[in-house]
């Protein structure tokens, strides 16, 4: 049985580019109000380490495992990453 998605593929590049745009604004935008919380360069350090390695985490979990690991198999979320990650042989 074939669900709709309620709002359908996003498929228009300009909606695609102004999504991505505002993805990052909102990054930006709370990174800052968090980093402005923080005591001190220690905790902003820790903060950049923690960004950057959930970002190389999400990158192996869709690319590398998609593009050089397995080719066949099409991931549609991190959870369905969790189950292909614990079953496989």
């Amino acid at each position: 049985m074939h669900t709709q998605n309620f709002l359908g593929d996003l498929q228009n590049p300009k909606t695609i580019w102004v999504k991505g745009i505002l993805f990052f604004v909102l990054a930006c935008l709370s990174s800052i109000a968090l980093i402005s919380r923080l005591d001190g360069w220690t905790e902003v350090a820790l903060l950049a380490i923690s960004v950057w390695a959930f970002c190389r985490a999400y990158y192996f979990a869709f690319y590398v495992i998609q593009h050089y690991v397995d080719p066949s198999f099409r991931f549609d979320g991190l959870i369905a990453f969790m189950k292909y990650a614990l079953t496989r042989r």
